[in-house]
């Protein structure tokens, strides 16, 4: 039971996970548009909508371009490295949450595991006390539950992994998009 449990909470958080690592929820193109119209005029009242804006929303790119645009009197060094600290550690929090799927599906292949030697140890006890010619249908017993725990197990594990590197790679490719994104916006400096 607790690996079905498992089953259902891993397809549940996997479909929480694509909507939440989308690339257009990290790089909103209302947000990237609206950045590029305020940066290409050179009027500082467009340049403090731009930080403000970039206060206001919590998508990647604009954390980016904030860390950025704040660094922005120390010079292009100084918001290029801001960009890359900042792609750093937000990267690592969006990767955060998939570590979930990893560890289910490491986990469910070994309670799979559990239960396939709980199942041999209880048809081998079935043969021992049945002085070594046990009835076939009560070994089945044991080796019925082998199985299905070993099957249940691979039924969490395989989809929980796959996804996790799928997802891995995604939010890879959409941070990567981010950075590019942010060092564009930046350029007129």
């Amino acid at each position: 039971w607790l690996l079905i449990l498992m089953s259902f909470v891993s397809l549940s958080f996997t479909g929480v996970l694509i909507l939440t690592t989308s690339k257009k929820k990290l790089m909103p193109p209302e947000v990237m548009e609206r950045l590029e119209d305020l940066l290409t005029s050179n009027s500082t009242e467009k340049f403090r909508q731009a930080l403000e804006l970039t206060k206001q929303n919590p998508a990647y790119l604009a954390k980016l371009t904030g860390a950025a645009l704040r660094e922005a009197p120390q010079g292009d060094a100084a918001m290029e490295l801001a960009i890359v600290e900042t792609a750093d550690a937000e990267t690592a929090k969006a990767l955060r949450p998939l570590e979930y799927l990893n560890v289910l599906g490491n986990i469910a292949p070994m309670l799979g595991l559990f239960g396939t030697v709980y199942g041999m140890i209880s048809a081998f006890q079935t043969l021992v006390a049945a002085g070594g010619t046990a009835d076939p249908a009560e070994l089945a017993a044991g080796i019925g539950t082998a199985l299905v725990t070993t099957f249940w197990g691979l039924v969490v594990a395989i989809p929980a992994l796959a996804s996790y590197a799928v997802l891995r790679n995604r939010v890879d490719a959409s941070t990567a998009g981010g950075v590019v994104e942010a060092e564009r916006l930046i350029r007129p400096f």
